[in-house]
Formats: structure tokens, sequence, C-alpha cells
């Protein structure tokens, strides 16, 4: 196992019995080769079959939440001359990740349209995330029925909300995370054949994490994983005794170097840090904290399978990974105290990894014992929780299309109204919206940037998470919020003493605030109107 390849993703390797019995004859190399691609074809087929079940369940809102920030930014290096006025949020993520930059390259080279290079990405992403996470499994287990069973769970779970961590494993829309996650399984996979002593998977290893590196802080929390695995798979017992509480006890030190050389905050950053509620574990709902304690119960329930070293590697390497981040979460991530920098690399994302190993084993345990080769069971588990996923997305998305296709016209009201916007207004033109236009019923979620291609004031949501990352933005988020909060409710006359000096023409409010101004666009949903 410790030398399969990508080519081989069953992990059998060159260790086949021809007929006769004998390693390496003519005859028995043939059959190991033919039963190799046998084997590789099986598996593009289950994961093909599965990514277009995933894809039904999750759908695809390419503007949606983040989604929005990355098309924003990179739309803005497909053409300079956008977002030329106020450009600070459409341009301060670019800078920690190559993702914006490598798309647009890609979209520049190809003369492929941007909206058909994030679909083809976030059908690769799910398709690439499932084959990794059967790569992963083949190096625990033997039986077919539990590979399947647990890149099935996962298709069923890609949308799963990571606890309380404003994550989901898989987005239905195309970030960063698209490609570190599924590069995080194949480093998880080939870590485990280096261990097992073989070369080509500790360079593939260390291939997979230096690409990870398009969504840095996943790349750091990759990397400690594989760290982890290391230390839980050592041969020598005093690591394997040792190790763990000395990892243990580097993250809350480092953590409590961090925390203490961390730069004084302005009250501005200090607000906007505030908004991010999923950053401060104590505050969290108790559904959400039970998020945290049930996959690492489920870890130490499963972790016990006598006679395979792998299985129980994998599965204590993920319950101590989820420990540690829990207990610098718990100790560092806190509202009360001076400065929020540990917070703000959000500690608790390593349980994006930690639910990945827990639903494959998981899914492995469940095709084993329960599935088995009944079509009826496997039918409804896919159905049950398939469908409950599905039902999930809808209530989340509930005015969009499911599946948003490029150039199928929008059914949400408010992406009707920037699509308006982008083909009737100029450039350079700036907007207002109140602050949580966002998070309002109906909207979606939908980015502004991203659709209309025009800039705005920043909104309180996402654009709060840009400032939250970004204290130099924090000044500029809050004179937004101040501009903006209860748009809809005020006079003609605040809008414009508080709008007109930053540059404000256009606003967008609801359909039923009461305004004098020219409206050129309105639906039943909201108004598009200029300031005079």
């Amino acid at each position: 196992m410790g030398s399969s390849s990508l080519l081989d993703p069953s992990g059998l390797g060159s260790g086949a019995v021809d007929l006769g019995g004998r390693t390496g004859a003519p005859t028995g190399a043939l059959l190991q080769r033919k039963g190799a691609r046998t084997e590789g074809w099986r598996t593009v087929k289950v994961v093909s079959l599965l990514t277009v079940f995933a894809l039904a369940i999750q759908g695809f809102h390419p503007y949606a939440e983040d989604g929005g920030l990355y098309v924003a930014g990179i739309k803005k290096m497909l053409d300079p001359t956008l977002y030329a006025v106020r450009p600070e949020f459409v341009l301060a993520h670019l800078r920690f990740s190559p993702f914006a930059a490598t798309v647009a390259s890609v979209a520049r080279v190809t003369h492929i349209p941007l909206a058909w290079v994030l679909l083809a990405l976030d059908c690769g992403s799910v398709w690439a995330t499932l084959f990794a996470g059967w790569m992963v499994i083949t190096r625990c287990v033997d039986s077919l029925t539990g590979r399947c069973g647990a890149v099935a769970l996962l298709a069923c779970w890609l949308t799963i909300p990571i606890a309380g961590t404003s994550l989901m494993l898989m987005d239905p829309y195309v970030t960063a995370r698209s490609v570190s996650t599924p590069l995080t399984l194949f480093a998880i996979a080939w870590a485990m054949d280096a261990m097992a002593g073989s070369w080509r998977g500790g360079v593939l290893c260390v291939l997979a994490l230096l690409l990870a590196v398009v969504h840095p802080l996943m790349a750091g929390y990759a990397l400690a994983t594989i760290v982890v695995l290391l230390v839980v798979n050592a041969s020598q017992p005093r690591v394997n005794r040792w190790g763990p509480g000395v990892l243990f006890g580097l993250a809350l030190t480092g953590a409590g170097v961090v925390q203490a050389l961390a730069p004084a905050e302005s009250p501005q950053y200090v607000w906007a840090a505030m908004t991010r509620y999923y950053w401060f574990p104590l505050h969290w709902h108790w559904y959400e904290l039970f998020g945290l304690a049930a996959p690492l119960l489920l870890l130490i329930a499963l972790g016990h399978r006598p006679g395979n070293s792998r299985w129980q590697t994998l599965a204590w390497a993920a319950l101590i990974l989820g420990i540690v981040a829990g207990a610098v979460a718990l100790a560092f991530s806190r509202i009360e105290l001076q400065t929020h920098l540990v917070a703000r690399l959000q500690p608790l994302r390593c349980f994006q990894i930690v639910y990945e190993v827990m639903i494959l084993l998981l899914g492995a345990w469940v095709g084993e014992r329960w599935l088995a080769r009944r079509i009826w069971r496997w039918a409804a588990m896919l159905a049950v929780l398939g469908g409950a996923m599905f039902f999930v997305q809808r209530e989340t998305y509930p005015a969009s299309s499911h599946i948003e296709l490029p150039r199928s016209a929008p059914s949400n009201p408010w992406s009707q109204a920037f699509v308006w916007i982008r083909e009737n207004t100029a450039k350079d033109a700036v907007f207002a919206l109140d602050s949580h236009y966002i998070t309002r019923d109906g909207e979606d979620a939908q980015g502004f940037r991203g659709i209309a291609e025009r800039n705005a004031l920043p909104d309180y949501s996402k654009d709060g998470g840009e400032a939250s990352i970004t204290p130099a933005l924090a000044a500029a988020w809050a004179d937004g919020q101040a501009a903006q909060g209860g748009l809809n409710a005020e006079s003609d006359g605040i809008r414009e003493a508080k709008l007109k000096p930053l540059g404000v023409g256009w606003v967008v409010l609801d359909r039923g605030s009461t305004t004098a101004w020219m409206c050129p666009f309105v639906n039943q949903t909201v108004k598009v109107c200029r300031l005079p």
C-alpha cells in the first residue's frame, strides 16, 4: 500500500499475487495491471455518480456569501477599470491568496467566460474532494462497502455546518477553500503512504500542502494535521506517549506568544471583530458547542479497530487535532481579551478536517456494518440524508434558483436589481444599500459587487468580515455603517447629507421606502434610485 499512486486509488500497490501464487511473473504482472485499471475505473464511476448527487443537493450560487467577494476580486483582475472608486474592500483579500489571480488567468488564457470557469471549478472541486476522500479511506479499509459508505456519507454531508464556525464542509460557491479542501485530503492520503515507507507519498504530500497555500490559513491547519498524524504514527513508544502532550503545550504556548505580541487594536477594529460571533466559542449556542463535542466523541468510539493501525492512527490524529484546536480557542478566542489576533486566526477551522475524517470513518463503519450489499439500505440512506441536506439548502436560498447557471436570468429580485445596475449605470458609480441588506429575507446573501460590477459602501456582514481580518479597513467600514444604518426609513435630506460626501450617486432601497428621487428600476422587492 505504501507505493500506491493516484492511478491506483485502491491502495493495493504492487503486491498482487498471480493465479499460480507467484509475484512478479509476466502473467501476474498483467493481471495486476488489469486489476488496477478495473479498480481505478470503478472508483472514477462511483465518485462521478456521487459528485452529481452532491451537486444536486448543495446547488450552485456563485455570487452568494464569500463567493461574491472572490468573484468581485477576480473581475477586478480581469478588468482593472472596475471598482476604481473606493476599491479597498475588493482588493483587500487578494493579497492573502493567489486564488483570484489564478482563476482570472485561466479565464483570460482560455477565453472561457468567467461564469463557466466558476461552474467548472465548483464541479471539479466537489469531484476532487470525493476522490480524495476515497483515497484516504482506501488506506484504512479493504472492503468496497466500507469505501463506498465513506464517500457516500461525505457526498450527503458536504454542506454540513462545522459547529458554530460559520463554515460548511464545502460551499455551494467557489472560494479558495474549494481548492484547499481536496488538497488537504490528498495530503493526508499521501502522508499515510509516506508513513508506510513510500518516498513518492512523501513528495506528493509536500506538493499538495504547497498547492493548498491557495488558502494560507487552511494550508497551515493542513500542515498541523500532518504533523499530528506523524507523531501519532511514530514507531518510538516515547514519541507516541509524550508527543501529543508536547504538541498541546507548544500550541498553547505559541498562541500565548502571538497574543502577547499582538499590536493594540483601534475601537473601530474592536467593533468589527465583535461582529464575528463565530470567533468566540464561549458565546455560542449549546447546539453549536455540541457540534464541537459530537465529532470528538464519535472519533473516540470509532477509534478502536483492532488489527487496523492506519484506521486507529487517523482517528486519534483527528481527535488530538480537535482537542488542541478547541483548547487554544477556549483559552485565547475570547471577547474580553485586550487583543484578538488568535481569534482572527480562527483555530476552530481545524474542525473542517476533523469533520472530514469523522465522516469518512463513520461512513465506512456504516457501510460495512449496516449497508452491506443491500441496495434498499443504500437508497434509504441517500434519500434520507441527502433529502434533509437538500431541504436545508433550499431554505437557505429560497428566493434563488437552486442551481444558478451561467447566462440564466436570476429569479432573485435583489439579483435582478443588481443585473440592471450592471447594464445601465457607469462603471465608476458608487452605491449605498442598507448596511444589513445581505441578511434580509429573500436576499439570499447575494453579493452586490460580484453581480453589479459596481462599488458600494461597506456592508455590515461580508465587509465586516474583511475589516475583521484587515484592521486597516476598520475605519472605512465604520464610516459605511454610520452612513447606511436605517437607510430605508430616512428622509431624502438625511440620506443626501450622509451619502454625497462619500461619493455615492445611487441607492438601492426597499420598494416601500419613501423617496422623491428618480428610481428607473423597480420590482416587487427593491428599487434603484439616483441621488439628485
